[in-house]
């Protein structure tokens, strides 16, 4: 019987687990993250109907009008647009191997990220410090249910960013990692698609309608 050991990675060399191209090719990666994405988007759906329908249930409480400040939602939604601009900024470093350039505009994109986490748990700190938990009413529930899955989805996304540039970071810009980061950038700008519907239904149409 032949025996096979493992040889150990010479530095800077690849690693033989971490080459997973030959046993998953990236159309069915990419096939199997849409499939992911649109676990994702009945997920949120439900969420935005649930809201659609509990969304005018205060139970004599506060409004979305007494509750949230627009400026400070708008510049929330801005650190979440702009991180959606500057992750683009690295794909297209990305595409032309530039790899500190990339991680430059991956780590522009964590603060940007880290940012809109910290703008939401301020939102949400101050609301429950005002008695508008979400315990208050329906109207609340379904408010921090919606927005806090997303927040969560926000969070992951930037556990993954930071994975991603500490593999980019000792591996390159090899074939997975570019795989990896462009199925990253398509969780990343799902989530700012569903940030703007959160933000037109739930802040928008709360506080003017």
């Amino acid at each position: 019987m032949t025996t096979h050991t493992a040889k150990a990675p010479i530095d800077g060399e690849t690693p033989a687990f971490y080459m997973t191209e030959e046993h998953h090719p990236e159309g069915s990666t990419m096939l199997g993250f849409w499939i992911y994405i649109m676990s994702d988007c009945l997920i949120f759906a439900v969420l935005f109907a649930t809201f659609a329908v509990l969304g005018h249930s205060y139970a004599a409480g506060p409004s979305p009008a007494d509750l949230f400040e627009l400026p400070l939602v708008a510049v929330n939604t801005a650190m979440l647009l702009f991180s959606s601009i500057t992750y683009g900024f690295a794909m297209l470093t990305m595409e032309k191997d530039n790899k500190s350039g990339t991680l430059m505009w991956l780590t522009i994109t964590g603060i940007f990220g880290a940012l809109f986490i910290f703008f939401e748990l301020y939102e949400f700190y101050h609301l429950i410090l005002d008695g508008a938990g979400p315990q208050r009413s329906a109207f609340l529930s379904a408010f921090f249910t919606l927005v806090g899955t997303h927040g969560l989805h926000v969070t992951t996304g930037i556990v993954w960013l930071i994975t991603l540039m500490v593999q980019v970071g000792r591996y390159g810009l090899i074939a997975e990692n570019k795989r990896r980061l462009m199925c990253l950038s398509m969780f990343w700008h799902f989530l700012d698609v569903v940030w703007i519907g959160v933000f037109s239904l739930v802040y928008l149409m709360g506080v003017l309608g």
